[in-house]
């Protein structure tokens, strides 16, 4: 079991891509808010023993970092506490709080429509060096909007489950709504070519 768990570490280290350090600075957030010190240090030990030691408090916000070490960081936050999807939708909405790049663009485009279609993907550019979110569909009068991302083949605890958090908490910054679901409809871990998210609200 232990050999197959390295194994699934080296497979995801060796991910092209990076991630801005302020993605990973508000895991350790989430956890001190949930667990304590303790806990994040629980956190920085197992990583440690993974072979992927990490001081969370040093890490710079607006550095860049291996992706696969972001999504070691989730799985390895969730297998520590037995956190089930819920609690990782919640790490995933909570985040969108914390990134000061997401609070710029919130504040200064007001418009869903604007941030939906034009800033949304120049979001995305600003946290990964990796994948295209492109917009596919918005109607503010039924409600819903329809999100593409491509080229993001990570691991499904992250595209399923933490972005579908994300998501909603942007848009929930937006409409002042707390009744937002989000749903992947489609996700190349299921066969399709590509991520896709139905957004709704209320």
């Amino acid at each position: 079991m232990e050999e197959m768990k390295k194994e699934e570490v080296k497979k995801l280290m060796e991910i092209e891509g990076q991630v801005r350090g302020v993605v990973l600075k508000t895991d350790a957030e989430y956890v001190l808010a949930e667990k304590g010190k303790e806990g994040l240090k629980k956190v920085e030990e197992e990583l440690g023993r993974l072979g992927h030691p990490l001081n969370y408090q040093e890490i710079k916000s607006m550095d860049f970092y291996p992706v696969g070490l972001r999504i070691l960081s989730l799985m390895t936050i969730k297998e520590t506490f037995n956190f089930d999807d819920e609690k990782i939708k919640e790490m995933g909405l909570v985040a969108t709080k914390k990134s000061l790049i997401i609070k710029l663009f919130v504040r200064y485009f007001l418009s869903v429509e604007r941030v939906f279609f034009k800033e949304a993907p120049r979001i995305w550019q600003k946290h990964w060096t990796k994948g295209t979110l492109i917009p596919v569909d918005l109607n503010e009068e039924k409600r819903y909007g329809l999100l593409r991302l491509k080229d993001f083949d990570l691991h499904p605890l992250y595209c399923s489950v933490y972005l579908c958090g994300y998501f909603s908490g942007i848009l929930q910054m937006l409409i002042k709504s707390h009744k937002i679901t989000c749903r992947e409809t489609k996700c190349p871990f299921k066969g399709d070519k590509y991520h896709e998210y139905l957004l709704k609200w209320e």
